[in-house]
């Protein structure tokens, strides 16, 4: 198994350099510049930015130049606002997205596995169809839906909580519902798909054979082994939590790196969109190594393979 992770991890390598190059070049090749303006500039200041960005150079020797500087960690300056860095940009936004992340993320568990565990074990009644069907309406309302609903009643017609900002705790509630309650209802289904699998094994029926009591058999057989697919999901779920929260951050007028990401793509800022594309496949890309650390701990047999 140690050798499959020192492969893994010599993998991100290429990996991140591919992802680099056709990033790179995709902004290169899309329409506009970081200083084109609906007001025009005089062509001698544009022509005297470009020279000090480095954007007169030919294309190639912009990447090499660029490679090089990112090989030596540098992400280089923003293109639009002065003065800054992209790793000085990033650091101050991402706190602010991976907070939103981790408080949607527990919500999301905290519904998720008690609804799918109470579906698995009351299979075929009342209490598995509630919670799935909830589920399926949460699978199909999309975030943007969602959030101005929620808007719409706890802040419009109840006043009990702020619409937008991010200025106070409370202003954290309304955005890691919306998202925390989205991914819930795909962690209900797997949980519930995932322990209704483990209850088959002999193992399980073993245990109770052997006169283990039904939340021991519950807790330490089959929610091990439940877990497994709600573990595989985690890791992408969450990247996606942090890294897709541009539609939340927009909606709720969160200072994030999702709202960023977006702002840089519509101004051409290309330094801004490559770290901010490099920093999001270097999260997903570690968070899937986790995950297939989690699985080789959960799951024995994985653990072999390996």
């Amino acid at each position: 198994m140690k050798s499959f992770f020192i492969s893994r991890l010599l993998q991100t390598i290429p990996t991140l350099l591919i992802i680099a190059t056709l990033t790179f070049f995709m902004t290169r090749f899309a329409p506009g510049g970081p200083f084109d303006s609906e007001k025009a500039i005089p062509e001698e200041i544009k022509v005297n930015l470009e020279s000090h960005f480095g954007l007169n150079l030919p294309l190639f020797d912009q990447y090499l130049l660029y490679m090089k500087n990112l090989l030596a960690g540098d992400l280089g300056p923003s293109f639009k606002y002065v003065g800054w860095d992209v790793s000085e940009l990033i650091g101050v936004a991402f706190p602010v997205s991976l907070g939103l992340g981790v408080s949607a993320l527990l919500i999301a568990l905290f519904v998720g596995l008690p609804a799918g565990m109470v579906a698995a074990l009351r299979k075929n009644t009342l209490w598995d169809y509630l919670p799935m069907g909830l589920a399926m309406v949460g699978i199909c309302l999309p975030t943007f839906v969602l959030g101005p609903i929620l808007i719409m009643i706890f802040s419009t017609k109840l006043n009990l909580l702020p619409a937008l900002g991010w200025y106070s705790w409370s202003d954290l509630i309304l955005p890691s519902l919306t998202l925390g309650l989205f991914y819930a209802a795909y962690i209900a289904r797997l949980t519930r798909a995932g322990m209704l699998e483990t209850l088959k094994q002999d193992y399980v029926r073993t245990a109770r054979a052997k006169g283990a009591s039904p939340s021991r058999v519950v807790i330490k057989h089959a929610l091990r082994g439940g877990l497994l697919p709600v573990v595989t999901f985690l890791g992408p779920a969450f990247a996606g939590l942090v890294s897709g929260s541009f539609i939340i951050e927009s909606i709720f007028f969160i200072p994030g790196l999702g709202k960023f990401f977006v702002t840089a793509a519509f101004n051409r800022d290309y330094t801004m969109v490559l770290g901010t594309v490099l920093f999001y496949a270097t999260l997903i890309i570690a968070l899937n190594l986790l995950v297939d650390f989690l699985q080789a701990w959960l799951d024995p047999k994985a653990r072999e393979q390996r």
